[in-house]
Formats: structure tokens, C-alpha cells, sequence
């Protein structure tokens, strides 16, 4: 059964790409330029950051928790608009638009496998309580090498998101909600990484911080569905 759906995550995760660029061709930049195109290659990259991570370690027993939000996601994207329309004036720059917004695919992915071995480091304790689960020890690694990969990728996203806005909007921070969402989000993560080296911090706190930091990425990423503001291109 681990091989089979190995195997269907694999090509679940081939299909989407599949259809990502085939949208990329025809709207002719990044293919996530709304919330429907955005929610497909979000859950693309949670796939393809817990199949990148999967290679190296052994994590497959947790695997089914990036996979559950993933397809979370890409259900919630079958309810949305689809069609393709053209983007609000502040959008109009598709190089920008496939760079920043694709970093921030990308850190989202990643971040996914790190949340996902934060819980099953709090479910399996010091004491390695289930057989079935990796150890805590591999969990630790996988969670913090996820982090050391994404976290650069995030921050970069939101220095381009700035240069961006200064183009669009004539200032290059505005505490915009999804802005103040994702430096919220930034210093989650960053303090994770001096907790997790921190004898008194490692351990369960640390991987109470990646509970928290990925929800904070679900907020960042829904933001403009809950707060008005100059991020409102979910096409809804």
C-alpha cells in the first residue's frame, strides 16, 4: 500500500504540473494569478516539497498529511472561478507576477512537510511513542531542513513583493494585510530557527512554532478573502 500511494502521489502531482503549464501557456505568465490558479499550484508544491523531502528521509508514514492538504485545497479550488480574465492593473507585470508569487508557492510547499513533521514530532514525544511513525529525531531533521529551504525562498518573495509594490502602489510597504500577514509569517519561522537550537526551545516548542507558522501561511494565503485591502485579486 506505502508503494501505491507513493506512486498515485507521484502522478497526482505529475498531472498538476502538467495542467499548471499548460495554463502557464496559455494566460502567458505564472499560472497563479488568482485564487483558483494560486490554490492548484499551492497544493502542487505541497505535493512536490513532501515528494522532494521523501527522497532523503523516511516520512512516508506521515506523508498522508501534506496529501489531506493538498486535496483540502484543490477541492476548495474546484468551487472557485476558473475561467481565465484578465488581471487587475497591478498584476499587469507577468514577469514579477511568475517570480514573486511563485517564490511564495514554492515556500508554501515546504512549509506543509515542515508542519507535517511538527505534529507527528508532538504526537510521537522524546520517547518515540509509535512504532509506526519516524523517529523524533528524523522528524526534527525533515522539519528543520524544510525550513533551512524554504525560509530563504519566503524572504526573498517578500523583498520582490516590496520592489513590486513600490511600481504598483508608490511605496514599498504599506502594513496591507496580506503584506503584515506574511511578515508575521516570516518571523514565525525565523524564530523557529534560533528556537530550535536553543537547548531550553528545542523539542516540542519548536514544533509547536511550525503548527503555528503554517498557520500562519493559511492566513497569509486566505488573507484576501477575510480583509480588504490592495492584495484583493482572488477573482471571487
Amino acid at each position: 500500500l506505502w508503494g501505491v500511494a507513493s506512486w498515485l502521489t507521484v502522478g497526482v502531482f505529475a498531472l498538476l504540473v502538467a495542467s499548471l503549464a499548460i495554463r502557464g501557456v496559455l494566460v502567458g505568465r505564472g499560472p497563479w494569478g488568482n485564487l483558483y490558479e494560486f490554490s492548484v499550484a499551492f497544493g502542487a508544491s505541497i505535493l512536490g516539497g513532501y515528494l522532494f523531502l521523501a527522497r532523503r528521509y523516511p516520512i512516508r508514514q506521515i506523508g498522508f498529511i501534506p496529501a489531506a492538504v493538498a486535496l483540502g485545497l484543490l477541492l476548495y479550488a474546484s468551487s472557485l472561478p476558473s475561467e481565465i480574465r484578465p488581471l487587475v492593473p497591478a498584476l499587469q507585470n507577468a514577469p514579477l507576477l511568475t517570480i514573486h508569487v511563485g517564490m511564495a508557492v514554492i515556500a508554501y510547499g515546504i512549509f506543509a512537510t515542515a508542519f507535517a513533521a511538527g505534529v507527528g514530532y508532538l504526537a510521537q514525544g522524546t520517547r518515540d511513542r509509535f512504532a509506526w511513525l519516524p523517529s523524533h529525531k528524523t522528524l526534527d531533521e525533515v522539519a528543520y531542513r524544510a525550513v533551512i529551504i524554504g525560509f530563504p525562498v519566503f524572504a526573498t518573495m517578500i523583498v520582490l513583493g516590496s520592489w513590486w509594490a513600490a511600481i504598483a502602489w508608490s511605496r514599498y510597504w504599506g502594513w496591507d494585510p496580506k503584506e503584515t500577514a506574511a511578515l508575521v509569517t516570516w518571523l514565525v519561522y525565523a524564530v523557529y530557527l534560533h528556537a530550535r537550537n536553543q537547548r531550553r526551545w528545542a523539542g516540542r516548542p519548536a514544533a509547536l512554532l511550525l503548527v503555528i507558522g503554517f498557520g500562519m501561511v493559511l492566513v497569509t494565503y486566505s488573507g484576501s478573502l477575510w480583509f480588504s485591502g490592495l492584495h484583493s485579486y482572488s477573482g471571487l
